[in-house]
């Protein structure tokens, strides 16, 4: 991996082999960053994402081992109890054009990942909610 941050936006290359969730980590801790927005391209060959199925309260994922053009990646990084929150969501295409998508787990590229992030000035917080399950934005900070 490697980057270079300009004011309030930070350019990263991830490199084959490497896995992304992971290096985006890094890098945030690397930087300080514990509020920002993600956008990236690039190619994987090993990946998981999943679903959370709100009635039943219940995630579920799928590991693909298969060669995938990233056709997109968004996301966000905040902070749930003092810690890091990454919230990344995925779509990848295959050869013959069959687009997987979800919330990305895990993923290793293949070729290069071009990331591009965001930093937002200001905190914003996660909180669980108890009606969806999900851990959502929280703006006071409580």
């Amino acid at each position: 991996m490697e980057y270079q941050r300009f004011d309030n936006q930070v350019v990263l290359r991830i490199n084959r082999g490497e896995e992304v969730v992971t290096s985006l980590e890094d890098m945030c801790n690397e930087e300080n960053i514990l509020s920002a927005s993600v956008e990236a391209i690039g190619a994987v060959d090993d990946f998981n994402i999943g679903l959370f199925d709100v009635e039943k309260k219940e995630y579920s994922s799928e590991h693909y081992y298969i060669l995938a053009e990233v056709t997109s990646l968004l996301g966000t990084v905040t902070e749930k109890i003092g810690q890091m929150y990454l919230h990344l969501h995925m779509n990848a295409a295959d050869k013959d054009h069959h687009v997987y998508g979800g919330h990305l787990n895990t993923a290793v590229v293949s070729a290069t990942r071009e990331m591009i992030v965001t930093i937002i000035n200001g905190q914003i917080g996660r909180k669980f909610d108890k009606e969806t399950g999900l851990n959502l934005f929280q703006f006071d900070n409580k």
